[in-house]
C-alpha cells in the first residue's frame, strides 16, 4: 500500500465550478484556479459542482447573503436572496445531500472562499436589522458537505496559495484516497496495514496521536464500520496539523537509522549534516529526502518503501520544494 514514484493512480476531488473557469458566479464571471486547472488536472480528476446553479438559480443572478435570524428564540443562519428575500438555506443543504452519492467517491474537495454557499470560514454574516456584517460564518453547502463527509479533506482556493497549506491538503487527499481503497473492508489487518504505512506521516504531524491510534487499534477486539469511521476521522484530523521542522527532523533521523549498516562513515556524516541543515532552515525538506531516496534505491528497505511519508503524492507536483 504505497504510492510509488511515477504512479498513475488518479483520484477524484470535488471542486467549485467557478474555480475551474466556469462562468457560473452571480455576476456571470469565474474565479479560475491556476493550481487546480494547470497542475492538479495532470494527476487528479476534478469533479465540478455549483450549488447555486444546482438549486436552479440563473447566471447571472441576484446575490445571496447569510443572515442571522431569531427562530423562536433559537439563533439560526439563513441564506437569503438579497433581491427577493427568498430563503434558500434548505435548498443549498439539500443539494449537498443530493450529490452525496458522488461525494462518496471523492478524496477531497476544493471550495470557493467567502462564498455564502461554499465558503469554509470567515463568510460574512449579516444582521438584517442593522445591516452590519461579521466574518464568522460557514457557507451552507460547505457546512453540510463537511457534516456528510467528516473525514474528507476540504480546503478553500485562497488558502492553497500558501505552500504549506497546499502541500498539507494534497498529502491528506492522497492518504484519504488510500483509505477509500479499504473503506468497505475495514478489517483489523487492513487497518493495521494502513496505519503502518501512515506511521512516519503521523509522526511528522502529531506523535502523540500516532501512539494513541496505534494503541487503540492494537487493543481493539472488534474492528467494525463504527470503529473504522472514528479511526480515519482521527487520522485525518492529526494530519491536518502542521508538521514542524523538529518533527520532520526526528522522522528523517529515524529513517537514517535504517541505513546504519549500509553507509560508509562519510556517507553517514553527509546525511546527518544535510538533515541538520534542514532543521536549521538552511535547506528545504527535499534535500534530505532526495538523498534518502537515493540510498533507498541502492539499499532497498521494504518497510521504508511502504511509507507514504517518502512519496505521499506525485513528485512532479513539487509541493515539498518550498518546505
Amino acid at each position: 500500500m504505497t504510492l510509488k514514484e511515477g504512479s498513475t493512480v488518479r483520484l477524484k476531488v470535488g471542486i467549485s465550478s467557478c474555480l475551474m473557469g466556469d462562468e457560473v458566479r452571480f455576476d456571470g464571471g469565474h474565479k479560475r484556479s491556476a493550481f487546480a486547472t494547470d497542475e492538479l488536472t495532470r494527476h487528479i480528476d476534478l469533479v465540478r459542482f455549483c450549488p447555486e446553479v444546482g438549486i436552479g438559480m440563473p447566471v447571472p443572478r441576484p446575490t445571496i447573503r447569510l443572515e442571522k435570524h431569531d427562530n423562536n428564540g433559537s439563533e439560526t443562519v439563513e441564506a437569503v436572496v438579497s433581491k427577493t428575500g427568498e430563503i434558500v438555506t434548505t435548498k443549498l443543504s439539500d443539494f449537498a445531500d443530493k450529490i452525496q452519492i458522488k461525494a462518496k467517491d471523492l478524496s477531497g474537495y476544493i471550495l470557493c472562499a467567502k462564498s455564502p454557499s461554499c465558503g469554509m470560514e470567515r463568510v460574512k454574516l449579516y444582521d438584517p436589522e442593522t445591516g452590519h456584517a461579521r466574518k464568522e460564518a460557514t457557507g451552507i453547502f460547505a457546512s453540510r458537505l463537511q457534516e456528510n463527509n467528516p473525514a474528507m479533506p476540504l480546503e478553500e482556493d485562497g488558502r492553497l496559495n500558501d505552500p504549506h497549506l497546499r502541500e498539507n491538503f494534497i498529502m491528506r487527499v492522497y492518504v484519504y484516497g488510500q483509505w477509500k481503497q479499504i473503506e468497505d473492508t475495514p478489517t483489523k489487518n487492513n487497518l493495521l496495514s494502513f496505519h503502518s504505512s501512515c506511521k512516519l506521516l503521523l509522526l511528522a504531524h502529531n506523535q502523540q496521536r500516532y501512539r494513541e491510534l496505534g494503541k487503540r487499534l492494537g487493543e481493539a477486539e472488534v474492528v467494525d464500520a463504527e470503529f473504522a469511521t472514528r479511526y480515519i476521522r482521527d487520522v485525518m484530523e492529526a494530519l491536518s496539523e502542521p508538521a514542524s521542522r523538529r518533527n520532520h527532523t526526528n522522522v528523517l533521523q529515524h529513517i537514517q537509522g535504517y541505513f546504519k549498516g549500509d553507509l560508509e562513515h562519510q556517507q553517514r556524516e553527509e546525511l546527518s549534516d544535510i538533515i541538520l541543515q534542514y532543521h536549521d532552515g538552511i535547506l528545504p525538506l527535499m534535500s534530505p529526502l532526495t538523498l534518502i531516496k537515493h540510498y533507498l534505491r541502492e539499499f532497498p528497505k521494504e518497510y521504508l518503501e511502504n511509507q507514504w511519508y517518502l512519496n505521499p503524492y506525485p513528485v512532479d507536483l513539487k509541493l515539498r520544494y518550498g518546505l
